[in-house]
């Protein structure tokens, strides 16, 4: 049987397939069809059984991954679907924020815009204290009124986000069963059951941004199934979700906010079963694929989990973007890709955020775009090949690509066209190096120290003269690099998060009610396995967010197993005082230790993947050589005649010395001159850089 793995990205959709006995991949990229993903879905489905003559009887599960939520949020087309209804005196909550600056220094400073306009928040007359008590009783004809009105005005999606409901949801609860009455198809979310949290910014745009993404994912999702059962796939699909997991499809159209960072969390899965694999527990993950760039560090083997993020970040600047209180992995994104836009701005090059995407995608593709990009820089200066893009399934135009550089780069700057588009790959180089030290150094790690594990369609591409600008001198190119995302779903496990808040000292008094709320947590998780199915272990992790006393922000901290007793209190505070000192290089083992949330993920890890082996120590490595090709260099002001290898005919222990290009199906590596890359028994490649 063969488990499918499918990550819709926004240039193309990555389809993988692993055989469960032997660890064979089989694996495609197929352009991702913008206005109906699911096509992108299908038609790479069709495209892999074809080739390896199966059908979806030999099929024994799916997992996939999707940019759909990120998009729609990003794009903010669907002005109007949405409304709040929200405690009277409130309705500008979104708009307030918080009073922090992201940039003292910009006299133009532009907040977030909120996902949701005033014009669709509605004010409700209740008030509940921060004790859970209730002040004000439900005033269910204002309600009635506003859920009447809104529906009139063509709303779809409503969130309802009351004060202090994560401490009591009675109100949230009523208003949810009034709008069931009135029109039963509306799409309900309620901040009680979305985030559970302290902090009514927060947790009010958390829930307001699961409403707002919840009709697109619901019907593509619901679409999805339909198509895949007409074709004769009956079992359960897995989505993956920003943490790390996967869940059940009825889950994810419930709470959609969860698979805003799905994609880059299966990518970072991948790069720590690669470290493992290798022997490296702590990396730098590094993905760059056709529209941004995602990094994460790795510690201890495993990626961090964060609850709390922000997305559409400007300038990787914290405070900038929409913050959302769900679990999700720690990491950076940003707007650098193969299909990322060059342009001039103030006289300098700048590269990105904005994408060509897929359609039209660059000026190679031949597809209309006409905006020079990092693809088309990349395919001037002879890093790629044009008659070889997907495994030549797809030509590239370098006429059409050297003519939108030398219009809109080279002509504007008095370049030649080389040049220019060295300036471009130079700069998206320099970009994510930026982010690169963002995510090791600004949390205490030194990148020199950690290999920088590449992959993505472009990532490997890119690599090499990352790891140059930081001093890294060792980069890991793993085998199928253009699709390791999708191959990062089959290594993530079913997991279903809870949160109990409780804002108490950390004490012995508070032990008995802890453990219940954990007793009481675990039996919806073990509920919630059961019903998904699953047939393996199932453990529980523990964790709280926790502060200073006094303080008004929280780390999570992991917790002991089991129920806790007298004697883990010490532990859990010794725990605590070193992740905060590690943080911030601070602690005050005097001070009383504050907890606001208590945290359960109820988790059943996924059957062992086996990776082929490629091992081909007896093979000629002049097998490997397909040819040659001139390719630019700024070491010697201009090209180079080197020798383009096949990734799939390397030998076991060859060495291949820079400079080179190994190209494969999914993506292609440039291995600078001085450097060396050595290939092991699974064809993945470690290059040892000239740091």
């Amino acid at each position: 049987m063969w488990k499918l793995g499918v990550d819709i990205g926004g240039t193309f959709t990555d389809l993988v397939m692993v055989d469960e006995e032997t660890g064979e991949l089989s694996v495609t990229k197929y352009p991702t069809t913008t206005q109906d993903p699911s096509k992108g879905f299908t038609n790479g489905i069709d495209m892999l059984f074809q080739h390896k003559g199966i059908d979806f009887e030999d099929i024994s599960q799916i997992v996939h991954a999707s940019t759909l939520a990120t998009n729609t949020l990003l794009e903010r087309k669907k002005e109007g679907d949405t409304a709040i209804l929200t405690t009277k005196g409130f309705r500008d909550v979104l708009e307030i924020q918080r009073q922090r600056r992201y940039d003292l220094y910009d006299l133009s400073i532009q907040k977030p815009r909120p996902v949701v306009p005033r014009q669709y928040i509605k004010e409700i007359d209740e008030r509940v204290c921060f004790d859970g008590f209730i002040l004000k009783e439900l005033n269910e004809v204002g309600v009635k009124a506003s859920v009447n009105e809104l529906l009139k005005n063509g709303v779809r999606s409503i969130c309802v986000s009351l004060l202090h409901s994560h401490i009591n949801p009675v109100h949230e609860k009523r208003i949810k069963d009034i709008i069931e009455e009135i029109s039963p198809d509306v799409m309900i979310s309620l901040s009680s059951e979305i985030a559970p949290h302290i902090g009514e910014y927060e947790r009010t745009n958390t829930t307001a941004i699961n409403a707002y993404i919840m009709p697109q994912v619901k019907i593509y999702l619901e679409n999805l199934i339909t198509g895949l059962a007409k074709k004769g796939f009956s079992r359960t699909i897995h989505i993956m979700k920003s943490n790390g997991g996967i869940t059940t499809v009825d889950e994810m159209i419930r709470f959609p906010v969860y698979m805003i960072e799905a994609g880059p969390a299966a990518g970072a899965l991948m790069a720590s079963f690669y470290g493992n694999l290798i022997g490296e527990k702590d990396l730098v993950s590094f993905d760059m694929g056709g529209t941004t760039a995602k990094l994460a560090l790795i510690e201890e083997g495993r990626p961090k989990v964060t609850n709390q993020f922000e997305a559409d970040k400007i300038k990787l600047k914290p405070g900038s973007g929409l913050p959302l209180i769900i679990p999700a992995l720690d990491l950076i994104e940003i707007g650098a890709g193969g299909g990322s836009i060059a342009s001039l701005q103030m006289g300098v090059i700048a590269v990105g955020p904005e994408s060509a995407g897929a359609e039209p995608g660059p000026a190679c593709y031949g597809m209309g775009g006409h905006q020079p990009t990092v693809t088309d820089a990349n395919l001037v200066l002879g890093y790629m090949n044009p008659d070889y893009f997907l495994g030549g399934r797809m030509t590239l135009d370098v006429d059409a690509a050297h003519r939108s550089i030398e219009k809109k780069i080279a002509e504007p700057l008095g370049l030649d066209v080389t040049r220019a588009a060295w300036g471009i790959h130079d700069m998206v180089n320099k970009n994510m190096a930026a982010a690169t030290r963002i995510v090791s150094i600004e949390r205490g790690r030194d990148p020199r120290k950690l290999p920088l594990v590449v992959f993505g369609g472009a990532g490997p591409l890119h690599g090499s003269r990352i790891a140059r600008e930081l001093g890294i001198s060792r980069v890991f190119i793993p085998a199928a690099a253009g699709v390791t995302s999708a191959i990062g779903l089959h290594v993530a496990g079913l997991s279903f998060d809870f949160n109990a808040p409780h804002i108490s000292l950390l004490g012995q008094e508070i032990l008995k009610t802890v453990n219940r709320l954990f007793s009481q947590m675990e039996a919806k998780g073990r509920a919630m396995l059961k019903e998904a199915k699953t047939t393996g272990e199932s453990f529980f992790l523990k964790t709280a967010d926790m502060r200073y006393a006094g303080q008004g922000h929280q780390i999570n901290v992991p917790l002991p197993d089991g129920n806790f007793r007298k004697d883990d209190l010490e532990q859990i505070e010794r725990t605590f005082n070193k992740l905060y000192y590690d943080i911030f290089g601070y602690r005050d083992d005097e001070q009383s230790i504050e907890v606001v949330n208590w945290r359960l993920t109820a988790y059943s890890p996924p059957t062992k993947v086996k990776l082929n082996k490629y091992s081909n120590a007896g093979g000629r490595s002049d097998d490997a050589i397909k040819g040659t090709r001139q390719v630019f260099f700024p070491e010697i002001e201009g090209f180079l005649e080197c020798n383009v290898y096949d990734r799939y005919k390397l030998p076991q222990g060859f060495v291949i010395q820079g400079p080179a290009v190994v190209e494969e199906k999914e993506s292609t590596t440039l291995i600078l001159p001085k450097d060396r890359g050595h290939v092991d028994e699974y064809c993945n490649l470690m290059i040892e850089t000239l740091a």
